[in-house]
């Protein structure tokens, strides 16, 4: 009998799905830590605030309390109803407790929808640069990722003409971000209209990835759900605007007439969300807890306005306006021609980790980078100082 190589025992699917380029970048950090070098850490896409203690003590009460045990597969009750009654009090916007999945991380939200939507061979638009993820969770139902190449023009967003301009009747879901990473740019309300409507017209789908919803700095943070419509599948997280990144809990708001399907492949993947994170996540919408992360909004705001001009400063070029989120996707190519080598220099010679183009798609990356204003003002500004003498 002939032995299978390693490498041929894997699934054909797993050749589709990359490594986050920036983690190998992080380790290097974190052994120059080790060895005693101070890093400024603007790679990764995580607040460096911890968790609010209002949520972090229901968490524990929790514990105290004995409720270690599993929930139903789409989230506790109580969860549920705070979820939906979020959205009606914050945005006017009616959701039913019926239509809401509660999920490990979500990504774990991502899963289910991809694997509920998603036949073999069915294509799944989305904008290159984007969330490297997205792709591969189509790749893993067996589906087709089409990255369209965005620029500055749409602030690197699907409108609905560039979303016209690529159809083909392969389509089963569209997925945007609104704000998105890496960019930080948003839809507005018109914009996201559009593309229910077209996408209702072709019997297909929109996906509406909002889990920097909060995280918005120039007017008013909307959500797609304040549109009544049936070919809508919005995801939200508790790891951002809430703080929770380590509790690995989000959500999804879903047509009704997939609410069971949800049921039954959340109860056969995950059989149910962390117990613990979802009762400490019941005081993510108090108000004490509101009033705390609207501070922590106000503070990403003042780094975003003042790392923007300062990186602009050095050469770096923002071709879209940051208003949300805690990214700047810059333009790097009056620096370098090859952003990658830019970064793992940076990160060396001046002890600056941000994150490689690369990791975000195929459309034009060497010319970019994200930088995470996730640390401090003085942090940044040390950042800042440091980019600006390794650039000579």
């Amino acid at each position: 009998m002939h032995s299978r190589s390693k490498s041929s025992a894997l699934a054909k699917r797993m050749d589709g799905i990359a490594p986050f380029h920036v983690m190998r970048l992080l380790e290097r950090a974190r052994q120059l830590e080790a060895e005693g070098r101070e890093i400024i850490h603007m790679e990764v896409g995580e607040p460096d605030f911890v968790t609010p203690q209002t949520i972090t003590n229901a968490g524990i009460n929790a514990l105290q309390q004995g409720k270690t045990h599993y929930t139903p597969a789409t989230g506790i009750p109580e969860l549920k109803q705070a979820i939906a009654d979020y959205y009606l009090q914050r945005f006017k916007a009616q959701v039913n407790v019926g239509q809401v999945v509660v999920t490990p991380g979500a990504s774990g939200a991502l899963q289910l929808v991809m694997d509920i939507l998603v036949n073999p061979g069915d294509q799944v638009m989305m904008s290159d640069p984007g969330y490297p993820c997205n792709r591969h969770f189509v790749r893993l139902s067996e589906g087709v990722a089409l990255n369209i190449p965005v620029n500055e023009g749409s602030a690197y967003q699907l409108t609905v003409e560039i979303v016209k301009q690529h159809w083909n009747d392969g389509v089963k879901a569209v997925m945007v971000a609104s704000p998105s990473n890496p960019v930080g740019s948003c839809l507005d309300i018109q914009q996201i209209e559009a593309l229910l409507v077209f996408l209702k017209e072709k019997n297909a789908f929109l996906i509406m990835d909002e889990i920097y919803q909060g995280l918005t700095y120039d007017g008013q943070s909307i959500t797609a759900l304040q549109l009544e419509f049936d070919n809508l599948f919005v995801i939200n997280s508790f790891s951002k605007y809430f703080g929770m990144t380590g509790w690995r809990l989000g959500w999804m708001v879903l047509p009704e007439a997939f609410a069971q399907a949800a049921d039954r492949l959340a109860q056969n993947i995950f059989l149910a969300p962390q117990t613990m994170a979802q009762y400490a996540a019941l005081q993510a919408f108090s108000e004490e807890t509101m009033d705390e992360l609207e501070r922590r909004r106000e503070e990403f705001q003042q780094r975003r306005d003042f790392l923007l001009p300062a990186l602009e400063q050095l050469g770096f070029v923002a071709k879209a306006s940051p208003q949300g989120a805690f990214y700047l996707y810059m333009d790097c190519s009056g620096l370098t021609d090859d952003s990658f080598t830019f970064c793992q220099q940076l990160l060396e010679k001046a002890g600056v980790a941000i994150t490689p183009g690369l990791d975000f798609g195929e459309n034009k990356p060497e010319q970019h980078v994200r930088f995470a204003y996730t640390t401090s003002i003085e942090r940044l500004k040390i950042g800042v100082k440091r980019i600006e003498d390794f650039l000579g």
